[in-house]
């Protein structure tokens, strides 16, 4: 059978066995005036006043948005957001746009531009959230563990602080979206990379759409109810990224809102696990680079049976990722020697090192991306020219040491579907 996978900003067919199972997420209605129902939800938010009551003219307001390798409709959202502070008489020098970079480099001016429209990316103040700079930000307190907590001051400082974001899936938070804005969107790299550290995500409460007693999920929401935000505005998305929900209000009731509607689409339950997994990272601009993709690996996982093999679509157009997670991946000859050298650090990108040795401990991955054969081996990986070729081949080798077929499972939207064992 062909099935079209996401990869790039062009995406793949690919040639699979017949036998295989796609798993998708269940069908979602997309939401039919996207913007009206914004409009909507921000006059009728949920354990809140509405936004229009919450801002005054003399106001200062931070209004957060995901960097670009986040798939949210930052326009649809924007504008109605902006005309509620614009008609409450605040002006546009007293509005600032942070774009929530956490640790990620920040986005180009054509970037903003393609995220926000370039009236918005041009008409309004927009700063790039540095997490390295100290003097971008401001003191808020310390966590449990001893790390201090700076948050952007543009954000910290304002009167009115707006969230926004897009919910689905997290590899070790449970979900994205809600406090994940602040924290780590606004956060100095001190506590991102505690609350990301390697005794954070050892902990089995830390993965795929679980949040109670997830330790880096709880730090999360109270890092960001601490920081005092006015309003949050979330939304839920399908397959082609059209708006399934949007959620505002107070950040715990509209984030928790939002990630119900989230594992309504995204949980699916399967009868069993599976020998060989295909999945992707969603395409442009979630597959990036390899530092985003590891969700893609890490999701298929999931469906995984011991010693199993997952053969990841992910294009990244730009590399491996930043040069400090390049070094620590190629630091070490192995996964198990750079699990042994993460052990208790708490590092920048040490996390996704971490995630990728943790998937690579029970299953062989194999890469087709644009990277070269080389540069895929020197990052742990096996690489793949052809995708079906690879499936076909493994199918092979499985059927002639176990006497059948291999139980294969395709995942074309990763992280948007996460496979839950029955029971």
């Amino acid at each position: 059978m062909r099935v079209h996978l996401p990869y790039g900003r062009s995406g793949l067919d690919v040639d699979l066995p017949d036998y295989a199972h796609v798993l998708l997420p269940a069908q979602a209605t997309p939401l039919p005036d996207p913007q009206e129902a914004v409009r909507l939800s921000l006059a009728q938010p949920l354990n809140s006043k509405p936004l229009r009551v919450l801002v005054r003219s003399y106001d200062s307001v931070a209004l957060v948005v995901s960097d670009i390798t986040r798939p949210v409709p930052n326009r649809i959202l924007l504008s109605p957001i902006l005309e509620t502070i614009a008609d409450k008489g605040v002006p546009r020098e007293q509005v600032v746009i942070v774009n929530a970079t956490g640790m990620h480099r920040g986005n180009s001016g054509e970037e903003l531009a393609s995220m926000l429209g370039e009236e918005i990316a041009n008409g309004y103040r927009v700063v790039n959230h540095d997490a390295r700079d100290r003097s971008s930000l401001t003191y808020l307190k310390s966590n449990g563990r001893g790390a201090e907590v700076w948050l952007n001051r543009d954000y910290l400082c304002a009167d009115v602080r707006i969230l926004t974001g897009f919910v689905e899936p997290h590899i070790f938070a449970g979900y994205s979206g809600g406090g994940k804005a602040v924290l780590p969107g606004v956060a100095g790299a001190e506590i991102i990379l505690s609350n990301h550290g390697a005794d954070m995500l050892a902990d089995p409460r830390s993965t795929w759409c679980h949040t109670e007693g997830n330790p880096i999920f709880e730090e999360i929401r109270s890092v960001a109810l601490a920081s005092r935000p006015t309003f949050l505005v979330n939304v839920t998305l399908n397959e082609r990224k059209e708006m399934t929900g949007v959620f505002a209000g107070e950040l715990a009731a509209a984030h928790d809102a939002a990630i119900a509607q989230a594992a309504s689409q995204a949980l699916r339950p399967i009868s069993h696990l599976y020998d060989i997994v295909v999945s992707t990272n969603l395409g442009w601009a979630a597959d990036i680079n390899l530092y985003q993709s590891v969700k893609g690996m890490s999701v298929a996982a999931q469906a995984l049976n011991e010693d199993g093999t997952i053969v990841l679509t992910a294009e990244c157009a730009e590399g491996l990722g930043n040069q400090e997670f390049i070094d620590l991946l190629l630091s070490e000859p192995s996964f198990p020697a750079l699990m042994e050298k993460i052990h208790g650090l708490a590092q920048n990108e040490q996390w996704a090192v971490q995630c990728l040795a943790m998937v690579s401990e029970r299953a062989e991955v194999y890469l087709h991306s644009s990277l070269s054969q080389d540069l895929t081996e020197r990052a742990h990986l096996r690489y793949c020219a052809d995708i079906g070729a690879t499936v076909s081949s493994l199918a092979e080798e499985f059927r002639a040491k176990n006497g059948r077929d291999p139980a294969i499972a395709v995942l074309p939207y990763g992280q948007l579907t996460v496979p839950r064992r029955d029971g």
